[in-house]
């Protein structure tokens, strides 16, 4: 295994389904960006709130990207 290099990009994602949904568009939308995606660590998770209940989602994550 060779030694890599990482740039570190943060992204917030959102759904109305789940907070695992909220990570997945995240992580599609970090996915446009590059080819070279490697891990990604869930900074923040926060909610809106309606009738007493999660009505929205949003999650911040950090994404390892490797550099040439």
């Amino acid at each position: 295994m060779s030694n890599h290099v990482y740039q570190i990009i943060q992204f917030t994602g959102s759904s109305a389904v789940s907070s695992d949904d909220a990570i997945g568009n995240a992580l599609a939308k970090a996915a446009e960006t590059s080819a070279t995606l490697r891990w990604f660590e869930v900074v923040e998770t926060r909610g809106h709130v309606e009738g007493g209940k999660v009505a929205h989602w949003q999650v911040t994550i950090k994404v390892g990207k490797t550099l040439d």
